[in-house]
């Protein structure tokens, strides 16, 4: 039974902003949580406002208040987590030249270990130590890790203070030591010169943008970089690899449906960029590169040009391409032809390029395959799979001339299993199944496919997973996750943590609604702009099949999703609250209406191809105001929330969640509770190491356990 607090929540001040935008009058009366000095909090949140600090410390004494009751049951959930994790976890090593580079973790420690030993065996050599590293730190994740063409150096990266600005430094293996080169505010990657002199890099600008690709030289500051290609339109995201064949550092300008590629050959000493095609909006490409025998150069392009909208895989021929115009895209795509023409509803997600083969990973009636083509002959064959429903991770590996790639598969019953496969041969050899310390037996479960229809004729898939002794007569409370935006699918993957919720009488789901891509591209875009409102819709109709089903009751669901997800359970807590017995948002996306009219936040005009511009648009504006969860607020019975807020959050700023909160207590004085935790300490993927993490997934399970009564 969970009882009140005798702490009070806090109760904002109001101070009210007024505006008028496409004549429909706007107020925030708690538009100033959001610091004025917000980029310098992102870097130090000490610099946060006294007042806003206040507020915010308020919150964390309450949602500790509400949460009191439920330490004993977080405790005995982190030990249980802890315990399905092997402490001294280590990754496959991935053969490179003379190396197997891999990852490990030692007894009891928070923090990854990389590691290389010579190939095929031989003595460890650790090279960065993550525990030793994070010492005396509130927060510490890695980011890039690219060892030198020569492995003499390794480029790598951390975030120390969550809010993604990255520091690239480079160890010397030769010598155990750290070499002066710092440079920061990077994105996390580097791509070496084919030489090993120096290396690119993207710059984050102060409103946290990726904007620019530079080139630093060894042994010389950081402030003498060069500017090697900068974006000018603010719409834009810059992001940078390198081919698998490591002949082409690949830059890549993309929003959410268009994107331009722009390469430089790695041994070009003065960094030409070449410009492969003009933006055209709504076209997507990406590209890989192979060398040919004669000595040319081919690119293999996946695109949805010409209307694929699942996508294509295309050829064309690798010249030295001059600065196109968009009047000239159109000539050069001409040159691209159909290696694996577009079929409708079979997407491809991504694919491998190596020497001889060709390697895609593509998605058809809701479930992920791989399919092998050898270059040589076009001959293809695919990899089969048993279960009704699975993930799969295709890795590519570090080499280019190699007959092997390396898969990870995985249920929501089977714990992951990494496997190496030979392509030749079609042997597969198991490398690595995930241990569970404290014990799984696969066979006590039951993981299942179902399909909840909706009001406009779809249906939506869900993935089941429950305990075969649970009776499924309605009796049942159940955790509902979704998330459905930017294309992005849930996996139906092993999960230690639900295993929690599940041992104790839940059901567990996943609803692969609208703004995902589980149905191929058509579901993403029937979840975006004006039909964002579809995606709630699915989630609801998710939830009410199953109660309706006997899967569950309606008020014993716990609904819960992050980021654009915590969007998603802010709008449904507006339109069905009484479906729901509570509901955990996580980072969430909550004030979508002023983010998007604000143009200097560091996502906001990369983002309009998602929500729409309400700016310019006054449908987009109306659209967003319709459902955007802070500016419908109203006073209606919500279920108790728990909201999860990092500081230094580049992705959801802390202010979204507090401003939320502070209008549902406005508008529900002697309503439900609602909670309110921000990590002081941390940014958007919570806290650093991989036993604090365990500490928030368990405050979330308390939560959920006794708003159901299953504790």
């Amino acid at each position: 039974m969970v009882t009140s607090s005798p702490i009070l929540p806090p109760i904002a001040e109001k101070r009210p902003s007024k505006r008028v935008v496409h004549g429909i009058a706007l107020q925030d009366d708690y538009a100033w949580l959001r610091a004025d000095n917000w980029q310098d909090v992102l870097r130090d949140g000490s610099t946060l406002p006294a007042d806003i600090k206040t507020h915010l410390e308020q919150e964390n004494r309450y949602a500790d208040a509400q949460l009191a009751e439920g330490e004993h049951l977080r405790a005995v959930l982190f030990e249980e987590l802890k315990g399905r994790i092997k402490a001294d976890d280590s990754s496959v090593p991935s053969p490179d030249g003379p190396f197997d580079y891999y990852s490990r973790f030692r007894q009891g420690g928070q923090h990854r270990l990389f590691c290389r030993r010579p190939r095929g065996g031989g003595e460890e050599t650790l090279l960065l130590d993550g525990d030793a590293l994070a010492k005396g730190k509130s927060f510490f994740a890695f980011g890039g890790f690219a060892p030198s063409p020569d492995h003499r150096l390794i480029a790598w990266s951390c975030d120390e203070n969550g809010s993604e600005f990255h520091t690239i430094r480079l160890l010397d293996t030769s010598k155990g030591v750290m070499l002066t080169d710092n440079v920061p505010d990077t994105e996390g990657e580097a791509v070496w010169l084919a030489d090993g002199s120096g290396f690119y890099y993207v710059r984050l600008d102060e409103n946290h943008r990726a904007s620019s690709v530079w080139l630093h030289l060894l042994a010389t500051p950081a402030g003498t970089d060069r500017l090697i290609y900068e974006e000018a339109d603010a719409g834009m995201f810059v992001g940078l690899s390198q081919t698998q064949s490591r002949r082409l550092a690949v830059i890549d300008i993309h929003d959410h449906e268009t994107s331009e590629v722009r390469v430089i050959r790695l041994e070009d000493g003065d960094s030409r960029v070449h410009l492969i095609a003009a933006r055209q909006e709504g076209v997507q490409y990406e590209i890989e590169h192979r060398p040919l025998p004669d000595g040319k150069d081919q690119l293999l392009i996946l695109t949805n040009f010409d209307d694929a909208e699942d996508f294509r895989i295309m050829t064309a021929p690798l010249a030295t391409p001059v600065q196109a115009s968009s009047a000239q895209a159109s000539s050069i795509q001409a040159s691209w032809s159909d290696l694996i023409p577009h079929k409708p509803g079979r997407y491809i997600l991504d694919i491998v390029l190596l020497a001889d083969w060709l390697v895609r990973l593509e998605r058809e009636d809701g479930l992920p395959r791989i399919v092998i083509r050898s270059l040589s002959s076009g001959e293809e064959h695919a990899i089969d799979f048993a279960e009704e429903a699975y993930s799969l991770a295709l890795d590519g590996g570090m080499e280019f001339a190699t007959d092997r790639i390396r898969f990870v598969y995985s249920s929501m019953t089977t714990p992951a299993e990494t496997y190496d496969y030979d392509m030749r041969s079609r042997e597969r050899v198991l490398r690595k199944r995930q241990e569970v310390p404290s014990g799984h037996d696969p066979a006590l479960y039951v993981t299942r496919r179902v399909f909840a229809p909706t009001a406009d004729g779809e249906s939506v898939p869900i993935s089941l997973l429950y305990r075969k002794e649970t009776a499924l007569d309605g009796s049942a409370p159940l955790l509902l996750y979704g998330y459905g935006a930017y294309g992005l699918s849930m996996p139906a993957q092993f999960s230690t943590n639900a295993l929690s919720l599940v041992d104790r009488g839940f059901v567990y789901a996943i609803a692969h609604i609208r703004g995902g891509t589980e149905k191929g591209w058509r579901w993403y875009r029937e979840g975006k702009l004006a039909k964002k409102p579809n995606t709630f819709q699915d989630f609801i109709a998710a939830g009410s099949y199953l109660a309706e089903r006997g899967f569950t009751a309606r008020k014993r669901i716990v609904a819960h999703g992050g980021s654009a997800g915590g969007m998603l359970m802010g709008a449904v807590a507006n339109l069905a609250p009484d479906l729901f017995g509570a509901i955990v948002a996580e980072v969430p996306f909550v004030d979508v209406l002023t983010t998007m009219l604000d143009d200097s936040l560091p996502l906001t005009p990369p983002e309009w191809p998602e929500w729409g511009n309400p700016i310019e648009d006054e449908a987009a504006f109306r659209t967003i105001l319709s459902y955007s969860p802070v500016d419908n607020v109203a006073a209606r019975p919500y279920p108790p929330i728990l909201a999860l807020a990092g500081l230094t959050d580049p992705r959801v700023t802390y202010w979204e969640p507090a401003k939320w909160v502070a209008r549902l207590r406005e508008k529900n004085p002697q309503g439900n509770p609602v909670i309110f935790k921000v990590n002081m300490d941390s940014g958007h993927g919570g806290a650093s190491g991989r036993f604090e993490r365990l500490k928030e997934v368990a405050l979330v399970q308390a939560f959920a356990l006794q708003r159901m009564g299953a504790a």
